[in-house]
């Protein structure tokens, strides 16, 4: 099955709204031409010279990375700088890159739920809510018999989604008029002629950095050549959006058991432990990526803060409000995403060669 690079872009775009990415983020598409048609993907979470090389190696055309490839601009394309060299390189190569950054970070199911479930975390919720994911009403009015695929084609696009509930809508029958023109093609009715239909009124939820792709759903889907619809702005905010989750484990355990069950369940060689290894815990706060900077404002009841970055004066502003912390690193807390992203590809494609590239750079020396 033929895919190109703007309709994979467009899924990742449904899956986490560029409109959810921080004010300063660089995400998106960087290199590339959306018509082109992917021959394979290679994801990885950050684009460079040994990920470009395992691209090629794979015969992927397309680079999905967490982090983006293009983030301070580019004043020259001279290859002797090691970036604009690289990006030189990519355009050459005629490879796609792609980057869903901080958008992905907020969205439901993406870096941070798939790092809390990755540690078995339950009873999931944002560390910090965004002010981005506030609710809409869609209304439209369609044919009866055309419910069901209308409903379907607006919740693969994302609205309907409320809480850990999905595919939710309201429908009740009532009657519409119009009359076509006579240069109209109406789905039903005579032309120059008030008509009466029965219809059914069709309401959905959407979270405002989906409603692009769930209009384009819309106008595809609709039977009508003129579907008329409402976007009515709601005070309701979707809590289930956001940066970092806090969950609880099944049951408590010791600090020190636990700082190894994540260390084994991330698959890293070590991680750093702040607190007392006897300290009993359970609700366990989670940041994907760098978290020093945000412990000042964790919200209270958490009693271990896992995430990267972790400085030391970091994790003594968080040990003074009695929360443990482990640092497991940028990469090894964004890594779990990786898998989250194939699934997605798979899901829709299951014929789409993806590869995932996990790069370790860094390493411990033991003396």
């Amino acid at each position: 099955m033929r895919v190109t690079v703007g309709e994979i872009c467009h899924l990742m775009d449904a899956w986490a709204p560029p409109e959810l990415a921080c004010d300063w983020d660089k995400a998106g598409l960087h290199t590339g031409d959306p018509n082109t048609e992917v021959a394979g993907v290679l994801i990885c979470l950050t684009v460079t010279p040994e990920a470009l090389r395992a691209a090629q190696k794979n015969g992927a055309n397309l680079i999905i990375a967490h982090h983006p490839l293009i983030w301070e601009p580019l004043k020259t394309l001279r290859t002797d700088d090691p970036q604009a060299r690289l990006c030189v390189e990519i355009a050459a190569a005629n490879i796609a890159c792609f980057s869903a950054h901080t958008n992905l970070d907020k969205a439901r199911g993406g870096v941070n739920d798939a790092l809390a479930e990755r540690l078995g975390l339950q009873e999931c919720a944002p560390l910090f809510t965004s002010d981005k994911g506030t609710f809409l009403k869609l209304v439209t009015f369609v044919p009866e018999n055309h419910v069901d695929s209308l409903r379907d084609a607006l919740a693969a696009a994302g609205a309907g989604v409320i809480g850990n509930y999905s595919y939710c809508s309201f429908h009740a029958p009532g009657t519409g008029t119009f009359a076509p023109n006579a240069q109209a093609s109406p789905y039903s009715g005579i032309k120059e002629t008030l008509n009466h239909e029965s219809e059914m009124r069709f309401e959905m939820l959407v979270n405002r950095p989906a409603l692009a792709p769930v209009l384009e759903a819309l106008q595809k889907t609709h039977p009508y050549e003129e579907p008329a619809y409402d976007v009515i702005p709601l005070a309701n905010r979707d809590r289930t959006i956001g940066l970092g989750r806090l969950g609880v484990l099944n049951k408590s355990m010791k600090l020190g058991d636990f700082a190894g069950l994540v260390r084994t369940t991330l698959g890293l060689p070590h991680v750093m432990r702040y607190g007392s290894p006897n300290r009993r815990v359970r609700h366990v706060a989670v940041l994907g990526g760098s978290g020093g900077s945000s412990i000042s404002g964790l919200p209270e009841g958490a009693d271990v803060f896992v995430s990267g970055d972790i400085g030391y004066h970091d994790a003594q502003t968080a040990l003074m409000r009695a929360i443990c912390c482990i640092d497991a690193g940028h990469a090894g807390t964004e890594l779990p995403v990786l898998n989250t992203i194939r699934m997605r590809l798979r899901q829709a494609w299951k014929k789409l060669p993806v590869f995932i590239f996990r790069e370790k750079p860094f390493g411990t020396v033991h003396c």
